[in-house]
C-alpha cells in the first residue's frame, strides 16, 4: 500500500533537522552548504533529509550554474493545516461543552445554601 500525500508529508515533518531546515527556507532560497551550516552533520545528510523533503513536496531544487537552490513550497503544509483544523474545531467545541457545564455547576453550587 502506497502512503497517502499527507502521510508522506506528516512523516517528513516528523524529524526536527527537517523541520528546522524548513524554518530556514521560509526566509528565503539557500544553498545545500548554506542549509548544512548550522548542524553536526555532513553535506550527503543533508542531502538525505532534503530529498524526503522534496519526495513530500515541502521544497523544490534547481540548478543555477553552479548553484543549486533550495526553496519551499507551502503547499503541502496547507493540507497539514485544513486537517488539523478540523480536529481544532473538534477541540474547540469540546472545550466549550466543558466550560458550560462548568457554569452549571458553579451556578448550581451557588443555589445551595452552606
Amino acid at each position: 500500500m502506497q502512503p497517502d500525500h499527507l502521510s508522506t508529508t506528516l512523516s517528513a515533518l516528523a524529524d526536527p533537522t527537517r523541520r528546522a531546515i524548513l524554518a530556514r527556507l521560509s526566509r528565503g532560497e539557500s544553498s545545500v552548504t548554506e542549509l548544512a551550516e548550522p548542524f553536526a552533520m555532513s553535506l550527503p545528510a543533508i542531502s538525505k533529509h532534503l530529498k524526503v523533503l522534496e519526495r513530500a513536496g515541502l521544497i523544490t531544487r534547481s540548478r543555477e550554474a553552479q548553484w543549486r537552490p533550495c526553496r519551499l513550497d507551502p503547499g503541502p503544509l496547507r493540507e497539514v493545516s485544513e486537517w488539523l483544523e478540523h480536529y481544532s474545531r473538534f477541540w474547540d467545541q469540546s472545550l466549550n461543552r466543558l466550560e458550560d457545564y462548568l457554569q452549571v455547576m458553579k451556578t448550581e453550587s451557588g443555589d445551595k445554601p452552606a
